[in-house]
């Protein structure tokens, strides 16, 4: 039986309104499968599970610690997983000032979970007492009273994110307007002003990417300075995108039925970007035609 992989585990924890709901789903962006608040005694099934699978290895684990037992439970958890010799540990402490935290609670009008019949600052204070030796356990500490959500997802990114793991891709997608707009672009260009492919007779029946209809729709008098200047504009504007945070871009080509136009277009954008980006393309609307006929 072969030696299952190491896992590599961060547990999120800290002050109650420090941003651990920004973290989590930072992670999840880096391809980590997280669980929030799952009770410790939970977790010792919970690795049996992953131990046997072997398909997930990057978990990351939102921990609040609302009372002295559960507090008890988790270390004695992190104590059993220093001694294991297939789980990689780091906690990551998330922080902020007192007058930070009152101030995000007032805005969001949310009880703290420690202070449910008391004042505030008591809850405040209860819970930074309590968390005091598992912020001295952490690895990274970070504090988030000046750091807006974006800036925290970035400081994330920089100490989590794989080198050789981008964490930006591009989805480019053809369609064909008659069957809907898919819902889940970001960005939707129509070419349906170029000539259309399937009023020639012997390309009817084809699609964009044959090469005698990608040949045809590349060749018109319009396709090229439009194409041009499109691809300049994706150029310009994708830096911008992954700057502000956005881990993915969902790029829709569309022309009447999905099948030749935005088919050659879509695949030439995505062929193009991948000189910076990784990039998927999917054609959604390619075989409608035939399941059309079959139906008939």
């Amino acid at each position: 039986m072969s030696k299952p992989e190491m896992l590599s585990l961060v547990i999120i924890t800290g002050m109650s309104g420090a941003g651990k709901t920004v973290a989590m789903q930072s992670f999840e962006d880096l391809g980590y499968f997280c669980v929030d608040n799952m009770p410790p005694s939970l977790l010792p099934k919970f690795w049996e599970m992953l131990k046997e699978s072997g398909k997930i290895t990057k978990i990351a684990l939102v921990i609040d610690l609302r009372s002295r037992a559960f507090y008890d439970e988790i270390i004695s958890m992190l104590s059993n997983l220093d001694n294991s010799n297939f789980v990689s540990t780091k906690i990551l402490f998330l922080d902020a000032s007192n007058e930070e935290l009152v101030s995000r609670y007032k805005e969001t009008r949310r009880s703290h979970p420690l202070a449910m019949e008391g004042r505030l600052m008591d809850g405040i204070e209860k819970e930074r007492e309590l968390l005091a030796e598992m912020k001295s356990r952490a690895q990274l500490v970070i504090d988030t009273s000046n750091l807006s959500p974006r800036e925290l997802r970035e400081e994330i990114f920089d100490n989590f994110s794989a080198n050789d793991n981008p964490v930006f891709h591009i989805e480019v997608m053809s369609f064909g307007f008659k069957y809907g707009v898919p819902i889940d672009a970001d960005i939707v260009m129509d070419v349906r002003f170029l000539p259309n492919p399937y009023y020639v007779p012997a390309y009817r029946n084809k699609t964009g990417l044959d090469k005698p209809v990608y040949d045809y729709v590349m060749k018109q008098p319009t396709t090229e300075e439009f194409y041009s200047r499109f691809l300049g504009l994706m150029q310009l504007i994708m830096p911008g995108y992954e700057k502000e945070g956005k881990t993915s871009m969902t790029i829709a080509i569309g022309c009447t039925g999905g099948q030749h136009r935005s088919v050659a277009i879509a695949q030439r954008l995505a062929d193009d970007l991948k000189q910076d980006y990784p990039v998927d393309v999917t054609h959604r609307d390619l075989d409608k035609r035939k399941e059309t006929v079959n139906r008939s």
